[in-house]
């Protein structure tokens, strides 16, 4: 296998088409054709089916894509650390982070990463394990800092706990179950909450449910900042981590509910892929991550 060869195959998959793929890539569709052939060849196996609908990736194809891409991605990550040895260049990190991050010590870690890395250029996401996962497995962002269990996670994923995340059941201050004590009053509810896999609102379902107690209707929904308008504006009831109804901003016209007993916290810490070596700057970075959530002074929970 060949670097113009699994470059013409991951294009193909960003691009959809043959004739678009060669385009960005400054190729002819016969070249890119004949590369994706040679590739083919190589790995003894039809890569990617060709119809009237289009291209798709057959199940080789898309063992091969998955692999090509991280592959691709540490090479280009060894070129870019090369060039910050050599001073030739400054570092590029793209990273995922929890929205919980983002009041406090967010802006503490990139002040003092500004700090050692001034000419650092810094691709920030939203670290919700669904994404977070795939973009690690495939070499689209070096590391996270992420909500998540160690046992759920898969095997190339490695995790290095930092802080417990206690989260609580809260609604606006005049919401009629404000005064709840026990889950069993809630059942007539209604909830936004954020059930997607490995999520603090999937673990308090899977929680409530090994115990028989059922909530009312939910509404779905993955953006912290909508469930938070939801909360203020309607009788909506959420899970929200502790340390975002603490804060002024987010927390605002939001109350906890004294509902008991709560279910166990979760665990805030570094998500990386297996075999895949950070940089020094990345290496940097995580280290202030890992010194503001591990002082105790960061125990906003």
């Amino acid at each position: 296998m060949k670097d113009h060869q699994l470059r013409a195959l991951v294009q193909v998959a960003e691009t959809g088409s043959i004739r678009a793929a060669a385009r960005a890539l400054l190729l002819s569709q016969s070249a890119l054709t004949k590369a994706l052939r040679e590739l083919e060849a190589d790995v003894g196996a039809e890569l990617l089916q060709r119809s009237w609908r289009g291209i798709t990736f057959t199940d080789s194809g898309q063992v091969l894509l998955k692999r090509a891409r991280f592959a691709l991605s540490s090479l280009e990550k060894a070129r870019e650390e090369i060039g910050y040895l050599q001073r030739a260049s400054s570092p590029r990190l793209s990273i995922a982070t929890t929205p919980l991050l983002a009041m406090e010590l967010l802006p503490k870690v990139l002040r003092d990463f500004e700090k050692v890395e001034p000419g650092a250029e810094l691709h920030l996401c939203e670290g919700l394990l669904t994404t977070v996962v795939p973009d690690l497995l495939q070499g689209r962002v070096d590391f996270a800092v992420a909500l998540a269990n160690a046992k759920e996670l898969p095997g190339e994923i490695e995790f290095e706990p930092l802080q417990a995340i206690d989260a609580l059941p809260a609604g606006r201050r005049d919401n009629p179950f404000i005064g709840a004590r026990r889950w069993a009053d809630l059942k007539d509810s209604r909830w936004v909450l954020n059930i997607s896999s490995g999520s603090q609102g999937q673990m308090l379902l899977n929680w409530l449910e090994r115990r028989g107690v059922a909530l009312g209707s939910i509404t779905r929904c993955t953006s912290p900042h909508l469930m938070a308008e939801l909360m203020r504006r309607t009788d909506a009831l959420g899970f929200c981590p502790k340390i975002l109804l603490d804060d002024p901003f987010y927390g605002a016209g939001l109350a906890p509910l004294a509902v008991r007993p709560l279910p166990p916290p979760m665990t805030l810490g570094v998500l990386s892929r297996q075999g895949a070596p950070l940089s020094a700057p990345a290496r940097k970075l995580v280290a202030l991550f890992r010194r503001y959530l591990k002082e105790p002074s960061s125990q906003a929970v």
